[in-house]
């Protein structure tokens, strides 16, 4: 019963698709996945002895022993290829067998004695079971789903159908649309390189809907060509898709990491991306590897401008030749002129000028010094103007701590930290301002300041806490001694005082409880929670103007709150009544 063996059909598989065969070929192997090939009468089986071309290992160019394959197929009589299996089945024609069938009835039904399952479930006989015979059924379904036989080509020796790219997860669906972007396909980024990006997270949202197929199969046509997927890179830097640029020129390091044109043009994608930190460290590595690169010069001198690092910026202008852009050294001559005079504000504690010199350094293009905003926020801080320090680092740039420690090093990023920790906490962040602080010692336990803030910030938080548990006590006088606690390490912290006035409050000395309000309301004057505590003191004294000022500050605040709009009401009701008794 030799003739019942499918490897007597002549054509492989993957032509027989293409041409619109059905019949299934079994290529030759020795490994221990070959497939049964059993004599109806007997158990006895003969294995196919070892051969040059089937010890040969699957690689990325065996087309030429596919082919020879195709053409021992048509050749006589082949040898049977078996292997022993726990029961003896039947063989079914050849001719009857078509990938996808179902026969009618039940499970047990349709299963015939040949059949196996793959894919879920899928029955597919019994010989197509492996690699190749997965694969034609996989094809031979999406022909008849479908109507389409266009195929991809991903290696030199397979061919996968579009959207059905075996196992390349594809994103957030494991039913992926064929048309799902391309970059799954690609090589990961380096460890170095996912640093950047937190774990479990995906890529920044992309600009456009979808990347267009035609991408994905010149990616892959190309074999991965580094050139090509820079090419394609530079295509969507121009349409503005800078994350999928970046994804690009990412894949082209990978494979070509010595490539100074690769690096700079991550740094362009980066810095589009608002991530400027990694696009300088990019532009290092791209005039590492190719000193005289004048455009990585020019890029790396634009970036240092707006980093604050003006010397560095007219280093590289000089260094980028025909690329230079004229209105980069003129603007860094500016920068350093003004932060030369920061640098003498800052010594002589000339708070002010200090503020209106980072403001100037600022306007004239380091719009993301880290180190400009610290300088301003300190100096809004030693003013004991906090809201305005807290609202210098809102807008300043909100760089990740790692990335800062990379560029300014471990002692710039601990002063970053230990200005961050003293903003928070004036603005009573406390864990916030301890956690900023422990870190910044972490990077230089040598920092006598960081050290300070600290213990200050440990101490603060405390005393908020067992304030507030006293508070909800109603043992208001203790309470009011631990807040006090609190404010010997920072005498204006605007939380403390405010909590203080409402113990005031409750033991009824309401005037004290005005003054913690208004001192909070000195440093922080969008304070809401203490201008309505000192409105509601002022209006148990009687003093309803001051009362009526202070509700009304809150109703433009906050037009929506009913609760100010009632009794800011009854204040000015109480006022005209006090006035004409008073008339």
């Amino acid at each position: 019963m030799v003739d019942a063996s499918p490897e007597k059909r002549s054509g492989c598989s993957l032509l027989n698709v293409v041409f619109g065969r059905s019949t299934f070929w079994l290529r030759r192997s020795t490994s221990t996945g070959s497939i049964p090939t059993q004599n109806s009468s007997s158990n006895n089986s003969v294995k196919t002895p070892s051969t040059p071309n089937s010890q040969r290992r699957r690689g990325s160019s065996d087309e030429a022993a596919f082919l020879d394959s195709c053409n021992n197929g048509s050749e006589g009589h082949p040898r049977p290829i078996s292997r022993p299996s726990p029961k003896t089945h039947g063989m079914c024609p050849q001719s009857q067998i078509h990938p996808g069938n179902r026969v009618p009835g039940g499970p047990a039904a349709n299963m015939l004695p040949n059949q196996g399952h793959v894919n879920q479930g899928r029955r597919v006989p019994r010989e197509a079971i492996g690699i190749s015979g997965e694969l034609e059924s996989m094809i031979a379904d999406h022909q008849k789903s479908r109507g389409s036989s266009g195929l991809v080509r991903a290696s030199s020796s397979n061919v996968m159908l579009f959207g059905n790219l075996g196992n390349l997860r594809q994103p957030g669906t494991s039913n992926a649309s064929p048309n799902d972007n391309m970059f799954n396909c690609l090589p990961r980024p380096t460890a170095r390189e996912e640093a950047s990006v937190p774990a479990g997270r995906p890529l920044p949202a992309k600009t456009s809907s979808k990347a267009p197929p035609s991408s994905l199969c010149r990616a892959l046509s190309t074999r991965m060509d580094p050139e090509t997927l820079k090419i394609l890179g530079n295509e969507d830097y121009k349409n503005g898709r800078f994350a999928e640029a970046l994804a690009l020129y990412d894949a082209a390091i990978s494979i070509d990491p010595d490539k100074a044109s690769y690096r700079s043009n991550k740094s362009a994608a980066l810095t589009a991306l608002g991530r400027l930190l990694e696009a300088i460290i990019e532009c290092r590595e791209a005039i590492r590897i190719e000193p005289h690169y004048h455009r990585a010069h020019n890029r790396a001198a634009t970036l240092y401008l707006r980093l604050g690092e003006a010397e560095k910026a007219m280093y590289h202008y000089k260094h980028a030749g025909p690329e230079a852009d004229p209105e980069v050294i003129a603007k860094a001559r500016v920068v350093q002129t003004h932060l030369n005079k920061c640098t003498e504000a800052q010594k002589l504690r000339d708070w002010n000028n200090l503020i209106k010199e980072s403001g100037r350094a600022i306007s004239a293009g380091a719009d993301s010094a880290p180190q400009i905003f610290a300088l301003q926020a300190e100096a809004f801080l030693k003013l004991n103007r906090h809201q305005e320090a807290d609202e210098v680092l809102i807008n300043g740039p909100n760089f990740e701590v790692d990335a800062c420690t990379k560029f300014l090093g471990p002692i710039g990023s601990s002063h970053l930290l230990m200005i961050r920790a003293q903003v928070d906490m004036a603005a009573g962040r406390f864990d916030d301002a301890l956690e900023a602080a422990q870190r910044a010692v972490r990077l230089d336990s040598n920092n006598k300041e960081a050290n300070m803030v600290m213990m200050s910030a440990r101490a603060v938080a405390t005393a908020r806490s067992r304030g507030n548990e006293l508070f909800k006590a109603s043992r208001f006088m203790e309470a009011c001694s631990a807040y006090a606690g609190g404010l010997e390490h920072d005498a204006y912290n605007s939380v403390l005082l405010c909590n203080r006035a409402a113990c005031w409050s409750k033991l009824g000395q309401l005037e004290k409880a005005i003054e913690d309000c208004t001192a909070a309301l000195n440093v922080r004057p969008s304070y809401s929670k203490a201008r309505l505590r000192r409105a509601d003191c002022h209006a148990k004294l009687g003093n309803w103007e001051a009362s009526i000022r202070d509700y009304e500050v809150l109703n433009r605040e906050t037009p929506d709150d009913e609760e100010v709009s009632r009794v800011l009401s009854e204040a000015r009701s109480q006022l005209n009544r006090q006035r004409g008794d008073a008339d």
